[in-house]
């Protein structure tokens, strides 16, 4: 029988991993995650559990671990990045790379992103691997665990480099991912979002040619005043809504349970038949800047740059704009719309970079059933939806090479907390890092026991 004992010591475990997770500095650049893959290794290796592990750059470590099953059913893949952002060590009141434990919260980078999920799966192998092996417990499908460097740089080092150069040993039927949330809303865990897709990531520099010279003389060919107009009129700019299915899903099923009456019932009304109540709930959504970026491609400028002195007028100018569109609105449409905004013909755009386009996974697999009824087992007033995520992650790689992907940060969070992740003091509390243990451990006992 389980106790809360039980669920208490899988926590403790998570957070004793997590910890020495945090430990090993992978700030990408430059990443040197071979240490930690090492780590991994050794631990799942000690445990009787298949692995293996490559260096794809040098000292950039990438881990594959398989429990195997019976081969009545497909495998499942479970997947998290090693690498994280880096730190301003002087603006966090605990060490980055501590792991530090105060007031029920567990601080250090990656904490959340992703060494959390990285520490919850790791132990979920552990315990399935305990359960194979002292309870008797059979698998009946192989369980794939893939720890990936390079992830926070889009580098070809991580999972596309796997995909690439072994991809029988990652070869699966579903998989589970970061990208997801569980949200925390006035004190209490409210939904489960689960990833199913998400928006494309581009970076596009927009440059403007003028005429240069000593800035004692103005010239109305100013390339920095050309530039400033432009970007001041993509930013009164915004695209047009567009509700996908799984957007659709998604607020019509947080319209039933949102605290907030005037919320919830614009959530309703952007999913009506009837347009004008639908464009008027949608108005009321996009006040809410989350919301707001899951109903339109949006455009955001991120970096100015242009002249090196005082007194010069510069000839050149550019600004880069992270674009992130929709599944299905082309980049080549964005950036005409966006033309024809500025309405000057002498301000290129160039897409710098290019995200990766990959359909939506389904809702209505066994996948997506065992992550609704695991979330229903531990708290039944957890309800869970379909998410188009804003932020890009490596899920659209298995999508686009046909594998139906997960995404699911499996910690209660409220918004300040979630809001730590990339930023100082990133932390997980250690109920949440439990509640994940739990969430992910009973996900894989469905779906392969």
């Amino acid at each position: 029988m389980i106790t809360d004992s039980t669920w208490r010591a899988l926590g403790t475990e998570t957070a004793h991993h997590l910890t020495r997770l945090i430990q090993f500095d992978t700030s990408n650049p430059p990443g040197n995650e071979m240490p930690l893959a090492r780590y991994l290794d050794d631990t799942l290796a000690a445990a009787g559990i298949e692995t293996h592990r490559f260096e794809p750059l040098p000292n950039r470590g990438s881990l594959v671990a398989r429990l195997r099953g019976n081969g009545s059913a497909a495998p499942v893949l479970v997947t998290a990045h090693m690498d994280v952002v880096g730190a301003e060590r002087e603006a966090w009141t605990h060490d980055p790379y501590g792991g530090a434990t105060e007031d029920g919260y567990l601080y250090g980078r990656g904490a959340i992103d992703d060494k959390g999920m990285l520490a919850v799966l790791l132990v979920a192998m552990l315990r399935m691997q305990r359960d194979v092996t002292e309870v008797g417990r059979p698998l009946r499908r192989d369980i794939i665990f893939a720890a990936t460097p390079d992830e926070e740089m889009a580098g070809d080092a991580g999972l596309a480099w796997l995909i690439a150069h072994h991809p029988d040993l990652i070869r699966s039927e579903f998989a589970l991912n970061e990208g997801g949330r569980v949200r925390v809303v006035n004190g209490r865990a409210l939904y489960a979002a689960v990833q199913t897709t998400e928006k494309v990531p581009y970076v596009v520099e927009m440059r403007v040619h003028g005429t240069g010279g000593h800035a004692s003389v103005p010239l109305a060919n100013n390339a920095v005043i050309r530039l400033a107009r432009a970007v001041a009129r993509i930013g009164e700019h915004r695209e047009a809504v567009h509700l996908l299915p799984t957007s659709h899903e998604f607020f019509r099923r947080l319209g039933e349970v949102w605290p907030d009456a005037n919320v919830a019932r614009a959530m309703i009304d952007a999913t009506a038949a009837d347009s004008e109540v639908a464009r008027r709930g949608c108005e009321v959504l996009s006040h809410t800047p989350s919301f707001d970026a899951i109903l339109r491609t949006g455009i955001a400028p991120t970096i100015l740059a242009a002249g090196s002195r005082h007194n010069v007028i510069p000839t050149d100018a550019v600004a880069t704009l992270s674009v992130r569109t929709l599944p299905g609105d082309a980049i080549t449409d964005v950036l005409e719309r966006l033309r024809r905004v500025v309405n000057d013909p002498g301000v290129e755009m160039v897409v710098m970079s290019t995200g990766t386009e990959a359909p939506v996974s389904s809702h209505e697999t066994l996948m997506f059933s065992a992550i609704r009824e695991s979330v229903s087992a531990i708290d039944p007033g957890v309800i869970t939806v379909p998410y188009l995520s804003t932020g890009a992650t490596e899920s659209a790689l298995l999508r686009q090479w046909g594998v139906p992907t997960y995404g699911l940060l499996p910690f209660p969070l409220d918004a300040d907390d979630e809001g730590r992740m990339h930023g100082h003091d990133e932390r997980v509390p250690l109920a949440a890092l439990e509640f994940g243990s739990r969430l992910v451990l009973d996900i894989l006992t469905r779906v392969a026991t």
